[in-house]
């Protein structure tokens, strides 16, 4: 069985898009804390499709907390240099935002003022 739960914050605002067929998808990074206090969170590249997609694209923001459920998606591909390389992704079906809203809005305000954005 492959699934996937996380709980963590997103590392940007989501992106937005659709296929040239009109479908959405919506991609963003999500920070899980380790068990380990001390040790750097681990970074998942999350992406939704339909509507959840334009709920995550509309609804989410950058720091906010979300609990999402999903399943591992292996990506493999050739690179520009012809290194065979491998990527991962959460592809979700469910997500649940577990910021309240006086969270995200002081958690906007902190934002405003960072420069650094975890690259997708």
């Amino acid at each position: 069985m492959n699934k996937t739960v996380l709980i963590g914050n997103l590392g940007q605002d989501p992106e937005l898009t659709y296929t040239p067929s009109g479908t959405a998808v919506c991609k963003f990074s999500i920070a899980v804390a380790t068990w380990k206090k001390d040790t750097a969170p681990d970074w998942f590249n999350i992406v939704s499709w339909n509507k959840l997609a334009e709920t995550c694209g509309t609804y989410l923001k950058k720091g906010q907390k979300v609990a999402v459920e999903g399943r591992i998606v292996v990506n493999k591909y050739t690179a520009k240099d012809g290194s065979n390389r491998t990527s991962y992704e959460i592809h979700i079906n469910e997500m649940e935002m577990l910021s309240s809203k006086k969270e995200a809005n002081e958690q906007d305000a902190v934002n405003s003022d960072e420069v650094e954005e975890h690259p997708f």
